[in-house]
């Protein structure tokens, strides 16, 4: 009845002030669902899949979408969800949230930690928690569907709701691409999206215009040698001294074959090689991660390391049958590119349901999210994400004056303080959207 109430009130002050309507109103509704958001967001957080194994995960967000009214089509792209409602003639919005989460061990203390353990993709045991804040992102997802339910008498166009599996390794979008998410559904105008931020105050907003997040490649080197005892190494190729030089020279891709100019990022996350201390072995696999903004700096990256590799094998006198080999994970990740307009309008949209200080331009940063694929398929579509603020202030003023370090993404301390940073996700999400669906902006497709 409340509710109902709420969106009496609503609908006749977005007649008279649309504005306050939006700012104002909306707050009320959002507290009203928030319980149910609460249980939600402890309940994902409590059951964490990982990457193409969130069958429980996808099926809840499912059985949210459909007691709204969507129309929702499950297992898009392995585990996808998308949800459909049509509201009337204008744009197609896309709005995704993520799903998975991560081979961790949660170490937060908190009463509702998970405490979940399963079997990772390569047959290992491991734990499971949701440290990169996927189930803040649901949350807030499901709550801006609500919302756009609540509303609709004040937005025109079509909403889908893309629940992704498969973030945290890449393959999500891409999966759901390849399964036809713009051939069978309506195909969008806009993608929008948001993640959460440790390092920002919960009720802060982040946008940026332009670079968000850089492409991401992971890449495999394998290093071949000639074996032999370790106390007659003269006998034998050393391929983990060999690595060791390939290492040191991969650091001069970027100081020096990169524009200083130009971001990118060589980083050797693991080495392997050998099985005892007195044997030389025949050959020893480097795992890499390459990162840039840009198609030409990653085609450097990629053939910088072959070339480097390639003739450091050649000067320790390596055959040519022994040349190092290469696996690049497929598809790779694309940067993260905001398109500059559709994001100043989402910031001029934050600043006036949530006042200027409220919401601050961010830094680019390296990292990867394949959001970024949304928006580069064969019509290509203005995308942005917006950086959602997830600790508790008072946290993160001691943390600046103590000099206290600060638990990130993919921390197993993170610990998002969830009810301001869902409530302001909900309301930020639902005002933009239906910003960008409003009546008399039915025909504004770019």
């Amino acid at each position: 009845m409340k509710v109902l109430l709420f969106s009496l009130i609503l609908f006749s002050s977005l007649i008279l002030f649309p504005t306050f309507g939006f700012t104002q109103n909306a707050d009320m509704f959002i507290d009203e669902i928030y319980p149910e958001l609460d249980q939600l967001y402890k309940h994902l957080h409590q059951n964490p899949e990982l990457s193409l194994q969130e069958k429980e995960t996808s099926a809840r967000i499912a059985s949210e979408l459909k007691s709204l009214g969507y129309q929702v089509t499950e297992n898009v792209g392995s585990y996808g969800v998308v949800g459909v409602l049509e509201n009337g003639a204008g744009p197609v919005l896309l709005i995704r949230a993520d799903m998975d989460a991560l081979p961790m061990e949660e170490k937060t203390g908190l009463p509702y930690a998970s405490t979940k353990k399963g079997i990772s993709n390569d047959g290992k045991e491991t734990y499971i928690a949701h440290s990169c804040g996927h189930d803040i992102h649901m949350s807030v997802f499901v709550g801006t569907a609500k919302m756009m339910v609540e509303y609709k008498n004040a937005w025109s166009g079509t909403l889908l709701m893309v629940g992704q599996p498969s973030e945290e390794n890449g393959l999500g979008a891409s999966n759901m691409m390849k399964d036809g998410l713009y051939e069978r559904f309506p195909h969008p105008d806009y993608a929008i999206a948001l993640h959460d931020d440790p390092f920002l105050p919960a009720g802060m907003l982040g946008y940026k215009a332009g670079a968000l997040m850089a492409g991401v490649d992971m890449m495999n080197v394998t290093v071949y040698g000639q074996g032999a005892h370790g106390a007659a190494p003269h006998k034998g190729i050393d391929p983990i001294v060999l690595s060791s030089q390939m290492i040191q020279a991969y650091q001069t891709i970027v100081s020096r074959t990169i524009a200083p100019t130009d971001p990118a990022v060589v980083t050797v996350g693991s080495i392997h090689g050998g099985t005892v201390h007195n044997i030389i072995p025949d050959e020893v696999v480097m795992q890499l991660t390459l990162r840039s903004y840009s198609p030409e700096v990653r085609e450097v990256l990629l053939s910088s390391v072959k070339r480097i590799s390639e003739n450091l094998a050649r000067a320790a006198g390596l055959p040519e049958d022994k040349m190092p080999t290469y696996w690049v994970r497929d598809p790779h990740t694309p940067a993260l590119i905001n398109d500059a307009d559709l994001t100043g309008r989402m910031a001029e949209v934050f600043k006036n349901s949530f006042g200027d200080d409220k919401v601050t331009e961010v830094e680019a940063q390296m990292i990867g999210e394949d959001f970024s694929r949304f928006g580069l398929q064969e019509r290509k579509i203005p995308i942005t994400m917006f950086y959602l603020g997830a600790s508790d202030p008072a946290f993160l003023e001691k943390a600046e004056r103590e000099g206290l370090e600060i638990p990130g993404l993919h921390s197993p301390y993170f610990a998002p303080l969830h009810e301001p940073t869902i409530k302001t996700g909900v309301k930020a999400m639902g005002m933009f959207a239906m910003d960008i669906l409003k009546k008399n902006d039915i025909d504004g497709r770019k």
